[in-house]
């Protein structure tokens, strides 16, 4: 039953009813998107976080046109493929084309981070967080930009507030303990 309720789910969040009206999400974008992250600010369980934050991704990654998720899943593939020149191209188009799809910038943003671009990556990540305030995967790629700029006490504000937004988002109470102990021992 579990698994033909996350199937029901996934549909609609493909149907193009979903996806309608780019630039102003569907009233069931922000509806879905509240319930969620909800669920990640009161939770105490690791397995409901992560299922959360799954199904966060996949509101984002399908909130535009079918073409535009097609699109971006081929960049993805492309990315994952490390032939970044032939993603940053699918991706220039997709912004171009769809400036309001807040995961065609977040790709990119994670594109430039890759490749050591971390400026136009950061420049991305505002664009992400104009776009997406609660978008963590921009906040926490926002901090891992900063502290490779050096930027340590902005990268750890960055990190403060993904985490303010997932407590369980992978790796960064960590990467926070450590840099507030870098702090203290300067």
């Amino acid at each position: 039953m579990k698994i033909f309720v996350k199937l029901v789910f996934v549909l609609a969040l493909l149907s193009p009813a979903f996806a309608e009206a780019p630039g102003s999400p569907h009233p069931e974008y922000a509806r879905k998107l509240d319930l969620f992250f909800g669920t990640l600010q009161r939770t105490k369980d690791p397995n409901e976080a992560q299922q959360a934050e799954t199904e966060i991704r996949m509101i984002w990654a399908s909130n535009s046109t079918d073409d535009a998720v097609h699109e971006l899943t081929i960049a993805t593939l492309a990315m994952q493929m490390k032939n970044f020149k032939s993603a940053e191209t699918i991706l220039d188009h997709l912004i171009q084309q769809h400036p309001e799809f807040s995961e065609a910038w977040n790709r990119r943003a994670t594109l430039y981070f890759v490749v050591g671009r971390f400026s136009e990556s950061l420049s991305d990540i505002e664009k992400v967080l104009e776009l997406e305030p609660r978008h963590f995967g921009a906040l926490s790629g926002k901090g891992a930009c900063l502290r490779a700029l050096g930027r340590d006490a902005d990268a750890l504000e960055a990190m403060k507030e993904a985490i303010a937004i997932d407590p369980f988002i992978g790796g960064l109470s960590d990467a926070i303990k450590e840099m507030k102990k870098s702090q203290q021992e300067l």
